[in-house]
């Protein structure tokens, strides 16, 4: 009867500490979320620009050493390159950044963080989960919207990599 009276007290502690731990978080809701996407859109455009820029430059005098202009079947190769250094950029920008800090540029001006179980830092296989399931959920559509009703704000892409979106403490 001791013992099970002391596993009863240990597991109620553990539960107050869980529900204590849980009402300190506060989720990052869909607005303030949209809100940091677009910080990073802005970011990824500036960035998309020069690497088209770059990717044009270095393309051109590759056609000027062979006498060629940038046309036809050589336009083709020029938007294929361009297709695989954005999908790269894009994927790296989130990917990377969610990976290494939780968070991208636009998550750290609004003040949020990507976490794991247990407010755990992010994993890159989590990171890269979350990507390709932001794919989707941007594709379906109700993937983000599902933000808005979940209790705690979190979207398929969430669901399917195990991570939260949670507001840090300090403002910024």
């Amino acid at each position: 009867e001791l013992v099970l009276e002391e596993e009863f007290n240990r597991l109620y502690e553990r539960l107050q500490k869980e529900e204590e731990k849980g009402a300190e978080i506060l989720w990052g809701g869909f607005f303030r979320r949209l809100c940091a996407f677009s910080v990073d859109l802005l970011v990824l455009s500036i960035l998309s620009f020069a690497l088209f820029y770059f990717v044009y430059a270095g393309y051109s005098v590759g056609l000027a050493a062979h006498r060629q202009t940038l046309s036809g079947e050589s336009l083709d190769v020029f938007l294929f390159l361009c297709l695989v250094g954005w999908l790269s950029l894009v994927t790296g920008y989130f990917v990377l950044l969610h990976g290494m800090a939780g968070q991208t540029l636009g998550k750290w001006l609004l003040g949020l963080r990507i976490v794991g179980a247990d407010q755990a830092p992010v994993t890159y296989r989590q990171a890269w989960l979350r990507w390709a399931g932001s794919w989707v959920s941007a594709l379906m559509g109700a993937g983000l919207l599902w933000i808005l009703f979940h209790p705690q704000k979190r979207g398929w892409h969430d669901l399917i990599a195990g991570t939260w979106v949670i507001r840090e403490k300090k403002p910024r």
